[in-house]
């Protein structure tokens, strides 16, 4: 038993709904959260994805993936890299060491509704689709210019780039 410490009104509260899924089509998106997670066994990991629908009647819904790259399963492993590589060409970042650096990228996807199977529900399932050919992937808001700085003559520092969400310790 939980004993709250008031009593709570639930007329209220507007209560949740069922989740309908995104009707099958193409859409322009952007991913907005991605993060590292242990699948449930224990005995791997995923990169979890929260992509929002930028336009059209479902502007603002969001859709969710998620890719096994830590798995004892090479297949898997190599469907998961398959599909990190599509995402990457679908918003033109070809080398990347953190998640992060795919976010807020406008991309096309493609959802397809897949059958009900294992006692779960019928689910979206997403492809990363190429830029048009000709196009150039749009890229994510850039800061305000700053003024260059004067030529040195010190060679820069090496940049370091963020390790992987899933390579942190933690």
């Amino acid at each position: 038993m939980a004993r709250f410490d008031t009593s709570f009104d639930a007329t209220s509260v507007e209560p949740t709904t069922a989740y309908d899924l995104l009707p099958a089509g193409k859409y322009r998106a952007q991913i907005v959260e991605s993060e590292m997670r242990v699948t449930r066994n224990g005995m791997g990991q995923f990169l979890w994805l929260m992509i929002d629908i930028l336009d059209g009647d479902h502007k603002g819904r969001k859709i969710f993936d998620q890719l096994n790259l830590v798995n004892p399963n090479p297949t898997t492993v190599e469907i998961a890299q398959r599909t990190l590589s599509a995402i990457c060409h679908a918003t033109g970042k070809m080398h990347v060491s953190d998640s992060e650096e795919l976010h807020l990228i406008p991309m096309t996807i493609q959802v397809k509704i897949k059958p009900p199977k294992n006692g779960y529900g019928e689910s979206n399932a997403i492809a990363y689709l190429p830029p048009e050919p000709g196009a150039t992937p749009a890229r994510a808001a850039k800061p305000a210019a700053t003024p260059a700085a004067p030529p040195t003559t010190q060679a820069a520092a090496p940049v370091r780039m963020a390790s992987a969400p899933w390579n942190k310790k933690g």
